[in-house]
């Protein structure tokens, strides 16, 4: 047996029809290593196990978890990577798809992590915190369109493919949950520098209230700035936009 940890933000995963809809999108994508994070008490893992052919591997912090796995799954003795996700170093040093109900407490920092290996993660299928997976997912517009939409976005294709309730989970969640699916883009977005695509989103949305003239004012010269687009909030403008204004900056 083993213990629910509320410090890790442990709720698993016990809804049949949820787990087999997470495997079926998985199944629509060809790969050959697979990462899956934070396994808890293995609900998902025993779909993955039965996939055939592919290389697989977990990565889970709590280690009566690791060791309830192991006793369960023979298969895992030496598939487990004990440590916390933000901390271990990239698994495969081939291509490999992510897969996981990821803690919710450090879902945003995850998303972030998966943004440094994105040369070697074509696709990532994830449950998070409801809230978190629309910030993803969403677009121009949006009151929740933000820095993680516009970074995530600007190399993945974000789906929201489905919600799942509080009940699908051992203890129930205070909050709503949400599967999405990234998939690499097939041509990246064109931008002066990675570097410059990261500060002028986040400088753009850390005064998401005021226009782009008085949120950038220190990022372009006075003649730029004159540029209608500057009248707009940052809310407004799409991946592309953004990277289109690198180009125009001051450094």
């Amino acid at each position: 047996m083993y213990t629910l940890k509320k410090s890790l933000g442990q709720h698993f995963l016990k809804d049949q029809i949820v787990l087999q809809k997470i495997v079926e999108e998985l199944k629509k994508n060809s790969f050959e290593n697979l990462l899956e994070v934070g396994p808890g008490a293995g609900a998902l893992t025993e779909h993955l196990l039965n996939i055939p052919g592919i290389n697989f591997k977990a990565v889970e912090i709590d280690e009566e978890k690791v060791h309830y796995l192991k006793n369960k799954h023979a298969v895992l003795q030496d598939k487990i990577i004990s440590k916390s996700f933000l901390e271990i170093d990239i698994p495969f040093n081939e291509p490999f798809t992510i897969i996981g109900n990821f803690p919710y407490n450090i879902s945003t920092q995850i998303l972030f992590k998966i943004l440094e290996w994105k040369d070697s993660v074509p696709v990532v299928i994830g449950m998070f915190q409801k809230e978190v997976a629309k910030r993803a997912a969403s677009g121009p517009g949006s009151k929740v369109y933000g820095v993680l939409s516009a970074l995530i976005q600007a190399y993945y294709d974000v789906e929201y493919l489905f919600d799942v309730d509080a009940q699908s989970f051992n203890p129930p969640p205070k909050v709503m949950s949400g599967v999405i699916k990234l998939t690499r883009k097939k041509e990246p977005l064109d931008f002066k520098s990675e570097r410059a695509y990261w500060v002028l989103v986040k400088t753009a949305f850390n005064q998401r209230r005021k226009t782009l003239r008085n949120a950038l004012k220190g990022q372009f010269s006075a003649e730029e700035l004159k540029d209608d687009i500057f009248n707009k909030r940052a809310e407004s403008l799409s991946i592309n936009d953004f990277a289109a204004l690198t180009f125009r900056m001051l450094s």
